[in-house]
């Protein structure tokens, strides 16, 4: 008697079998052995882990004593005195609405000044337009580090020095130029047929631009609004440098009064890290679903 057999199919995952042999799986072009899975689900749990730790770590924190602040127990006696010391002997809402004075204001202006220059460079062609954007770009080159000192006499001769307005002008300095190329990019993915209709119904060019064109580039202008903001309410080089007294103080140079040359006030500290990440979250949240294809437009097109 012959032996049967049977023909292995064509397409992919499905049971093939040759003369005399069980039939056998074969799996689809790109698909994962069980292993290779369990391998990529095991990284991805420990990376998370390690990149929610240190924020969790800075919560349990906030809840000890300080006689356990810098124990390695997880929850020891939680209370809540850091935080109640906080927001009664310090001047944390000064602080606090500094920052968010400061921030507020770097995020709506360099959303306008970094989308209106990325429009201008990106549909008109004019006289400097290549050695600004050579400007912008070679101005992020620079540490922040260096730029205190010349930033910090400039401001001083302007009479800019414990002025929200100073520190407003430093962090546009820096979110725009990153921001306007950005935004440059975004636009270029955006037709120029759009611009063209919108004159021939007799839209001016700034016309153009805010009623036609910003309302597709949401999704770079969230980007832009986020690390505007960002770059404002986290920064702590500028801030410590330029502003002095409590009642100047942003979060940043308000965190550094709990830390002095011979001690740590790690409660409070960390109770106020916990308060400053607040904003920044919600900021997020509602900013997250255009962040993704914003980042990625700006960054394929150049």
């Amino acid at each position: 008697m012959a032996a049967s057999t049977t023909t292995a199919p064509t397409e992919a995952g499905k049971t093939a079998a040759t003369p005399g042999k069980a039939p056998r799986k074969v799996r689809a072009r790109g698909q994962r052995s069980p292993l290779a899975s369990f391998g990529l689900h095991a990284t991805l749990a420990v990376a998370a882990v390690v990149a929610v730790f240190p924020v969790l770590w800075v919560l349990l924190t906030s809840l000890k004593p300080a006689q356990h602040a810098i124990t390695t127990d997880f929850v020891k006696d939680p209370t809540l005195e850091n935080y109640r010391y906080l927001v009664e002997e310090t001047s944390f809402f000064t602080w606090f609405a500094n920052s968010l004075l400061v921030a507020g204001v770097t995020t709506v202006l360099g959303v306008f000044i970094a989308a209106t220059t990325g429009y201008a460079v990106s549909r008109f062609r004019f006289p400097g337009m290549k050695p600004l954007m050579w400007t912008l770009l070679i101005t992020q080159m620079f540490p922040m580090a260096i730029l205190i000192v010349p930033l910090y006499n400039l401001m001083g001769q302007l009479g800019l020095l414990n002025q929200p307005v100073g520190l407003i002008i430093t962090y546009l300095t820096i979110a725009v130029p990153f921001c306007a190329w950005m935004m440059k990019g975004f636009f270029d993915t955006i037709p120029a047929e759009i611009d063209e209709s919108g004159r021939v119904d007799g839209l001016t060019p700034f016309g153009t631009f805010w009623r036609l064109i910003l309302p597709l580039a949401r999704p770079g202008l969230a980007v832009t609004a986020f690390y505007s903001f960002i770059t404002a309410w986290g920064e702590v080089a500028y801030a410590s440098a330029f502003m002095v007294g409590d009642e100047n103080l942003t979060l940043a140079g308000g965190l550094q009064t709990f830390v002095t040359q011979y001690t740590a006030n790690w409660g409070p500290m960390t109770a106020a890290s916990v308060l400053i990440a607040i904003p920044a979250a919600i900021f997020f949240v509602f900013a997250q679903r255009h962040l993704v294809a914003g980042m990625t437009a700006g960054a394929t097109k150049g």
